[in-house]
């Protein structure tokens, strides 16, 4: 839960407990190799065709509690207690974009990365869900690794690119940003191409080590 703030003051918001506490679906998470992860995703050809970002309705306040998604993640990203004013705005903590190796302590030079970014994802296969599924996909707070808050910069400089085109320019991130986007896509059913899967499989050759775990999306 969060500490609302009242009339401006701000006050420490607690970490959300949904994003920590391990519950009973997630301790049956399914757990692979990196190299097994990458051989279980289905592949197919991407198109493009028909995109529009707002298929994906994102940041949105599901639980009502004043938090949209955005809020929800540096709440819960944050290293110290966030600082969050009235109407759950996040102003002050102490986030760790992992893409990059660099600490923020104010939100406004964070971006919240869609691991698989939400074009990517409707290139492999939410092209045919329904909005609630695109809507659940742009909002998913259930999986660690499905939203991360990184720094502006780096997301934009991923924009929409898979692993074969873009990496993180901290090296010593790569395998840990492998293993989430394979348990992203895994998660939720989503396709590779063949360039992303071969620049998955030589990932593969010197990540060995790294774990895919992840519970499929309902």
């Amino acid at each position: 839960m969060i500490t609302k703030s009242v009339r401006g003051f701000t006050v420490a918001a607690l970490t959300l407990l949904p994003l920590l506490a391990a519950t009973p679906a997630q301790a049956q998470a399914d757990v692979l190799t990196f190299a097994d992860g990458v051989q279980q995703l289905p592949l197919a050809a991407e198109s493009r065709d028909g995109y529009k970002r707002t298929a994906f309705k994102h940041w949105v306040d599901a639980d009502k509690d004043s938090c949209n998604t955005r809020a929800e993640v540096l709440i819960a990203e944050s290293r110290i207690p966030a600082t969050v004013e009235a109407s759950c705005k996040v102003t002050a903590g102490s986030w760790y974009s992992y893409y990059d190796g660099v600490t923020l302590t104010a939100p406004g030079g964070l971006d919240i990365d869609h691991m698989v970014p939400l074009a990517e994802a409707w290139d492999s296969g939410a092209s045919q869900w329904s909005a609630a599924r695109r809507q659940a996909y742009a909002n998913d707070l259930d999986a660690d690794r499905s939203l991360v808050a990184v720094t502006a910069k780096t997301n934009r400089s991923k924009s929409d690119q898979d692993p074969s085109t873009w990496l993180p320019p901290l090296a010593d991130a790569r395998c840990t940003y492998a293993a989430d986007w394979v348990s992203t896509k895994l998660r939720w059913g989503l396709t590779v191409d063949q360039p992303e899967a071969a620049a998955l499989a030589d990932l593969a050759e010197t990540c060995g080590q790294q774990v895919i775990e992840y519970e499929p999306a309902d």
